[in-house]
């Protein structure tokens, strides 16, 4: 028997990248960003557009756009959803999932979901820099989907 395993890898040649982020909660998703960035250009992407939304809610529509234009080899949608008082917290974080999946399964093209979903901003603190940088760590996911793709397409 014969096995074949295809996996993506972490390089950035040749990738085209875009990412989709949320201003609102900037102090987190300004962070997550950075890592996001960091990663890219330790890996050798020569150039990523970025792409401001208001809030969480807006990403999966632009990073639909994004992906539907043909320019970018994967989209990285970022953004922080921080619980309060009402039931807001669980409508946004459900939506903004199921958006970001079908922007991913209706275009073909890999669109990571970065966005942290955290009870309060410390916590998100702690995931967007203080004990490490999930920006960093959905960049790398988006590079191996970039990469994988392109095998499996050829």
């Amino acid at each position: 028997m014969e096995v074949r395993v295809v996996e993506g890898d972490f390089t950035g040649k040749d990738v085209r990248m875009g990412v989709v982020v949320a201003r609102f909660n900037d102090l987190l998703t300004d962070e997550l960003l950075s890592g996001a960035l960091d990663c890219f250009e330790r890996h050798g992407v020569e150039k990523v557009d970025v792409v401001k939304v208001p809030g969480s809610f807006e990403i999966p529509f632009v990073a639909k756009k994004m992906a539907e234009s043909g320019k970018y080899d994967a989209v990285l949608a970022l953004g922080a959803v921080v619980r309060g008082e009402t039931k807001h917290f669980d409508l946004v974080a459900n939506e903004v999932a199921k958006g970001v999946a079908n922007a991913s399964l209706q275009t073909g093209v890999p669109v990571i979901f970065g966005v942290i979903t955290v009870e309060d901003e410390l916590q998100g603190l702690n995931r967007a820099g203080i004990k490490s940088n999930k920006g960093f760590e959905y960049a790398m996911a988006a590079l191996e989907m970039a990469d994988l793709m392109k095998k499996l397409k050829g």
